[in-house]
């Protein structure tokens, strides 16, 4: 079942970089007591992701901060350190990168997809959420992963 506007996110655990190599970071630690935009992404480097997605994000984080936004997340099922390639190439600064290597974050949102069939094996769907102490208050997810309207930062800023 997929989580609902209103809906606690599930505990999970994530991996980001840090100065000192990979650490891990629970759902509280990133989400409790803040408010926070979720982005969630197929694949880093994937060509919607890559061109169409994240440089919304990239461009409109000043914009999306000046709403009360804490910290803007980006979470997709690839390892911390094609992440961290991933935000160093996009030049994604002021914008953090979570790891959910194992899907298992993708999974207990009810928010992951097969994609096996381009080789990718289990991966998330795209989709982006405001969440303010951990409860979900929107969520806007692509209907195919090819798109990334609906998730976009421009209509994410209508949901601020």
């Amino acid at each position: 079942m997929t989580i609902q506007v209103g809906e606690r996110l599930p505990q999970t655990t994530f991996r980001i970089m840090t100065s000192e190599g990979p650490v891990a970071k629970t759902t509280d630690d990133l989400f409790k007591g803040r408010k926070v935009v979720l982005v969630a992404v197929p694949g880093a480097f994937t060509p919607t992701c890559h061109r169409n997605h994240l440089p919304g994000y990239v461009e409109k984080k000043d914009e999306i901060r000046a709403k009360g936004v804490e910290a803007i997340l980006v979470t997709s099922v690839n390892d911390v350190f094609v992440l961290d390639a991933w935000s160093k190439t996009a030049g994604a600064e002021g914008i953090d990168f979570i790891s959910d290597g194992n899907g298992d974050f993708a999974k207990a949102l009810g928010l992951s997809m097969d994609g096996t069939g381009f080789g990718l094996g289990t991966r998330s769907q795209r989709y982006a959420m405001v969440v303010d102490d951990g409860v979900v208050k929107s969520l806007n997810v692509e209907d195919t992963p090819s798109k990334a309207q609906v998730s976009g930062a421009e209509n994410l800023l209508k949901d601020l």
